[in-house]
């Protein structure tokens, strides 16, 4: 397998690398704010009764802060977005089946739908790639078979 192939962006129209671009910046910097507590203590920021090992922790923090720079970035975009989607499948679990949280609560406290939210923006940029406004598509380029990509490719 090529790993260049992995992350190169599909072809995609100016209003839809556009669209790309936004939710990048607002889903990234959403993450490097929720990952950057957690990345100053990596090992430990469940505290002590905290459910995952330390190991697992620091995943879910680089998941989180590494994630939401590389999403703003659209810098290896397919692997954040598997660290992310990963992780939120991790969060919504906790809320949802360990915590009995709702999926949307009117007092604001302790709901599982962020979670999920943040998981199907997560398939979009596994599904989209990060759009024409990356690094990814400066340092990978484009592919090249629409086949490839799961869709036609638009002209620029």
């Amino acid at each position: 397998m090529n790993v260049r192939k992995i992350f190169q962006v599909p072809g995609d129209t100016l209003y839809g690398a556009l669209a790309l671009l936004l939710l990048r910046l607002v889903a990234g910097l959403a993450f490097v704010f929720h990952g950057w507590p957690k990345i100053q203590s990596p090992f430990g920021w469940m505290g002590p009764d905290g459910f995952a090992p330390g190991f697992f922790q620091a995943l879910a923090a680089l998941a989180e802060f590494g994630g939401g720079v590389a999403w703003m970035l659209g810098l290896l975009t397919p692997l954040a977005a598997v660290g992310i989607a990963i992780t939120m499948v991790v969060a919504f679990s906790f809320h949802a089946f360990m915590m009995g949280d709702p999926f949307v609560s009117y007092t604001g406290e302790g709901m599982s739908s962020p979670a999920a939210v943040y998981f199907c923006i997560a398939v979009v940029f596994l599904a989209l790639g990060p759009g024409r406004f990356s690094l990814d598509r400066l340092i990978f380029g484009t592919r090249e078979n629409a086949a490839e990509g799961g869709g036609e490719l638009q002209p620029e």
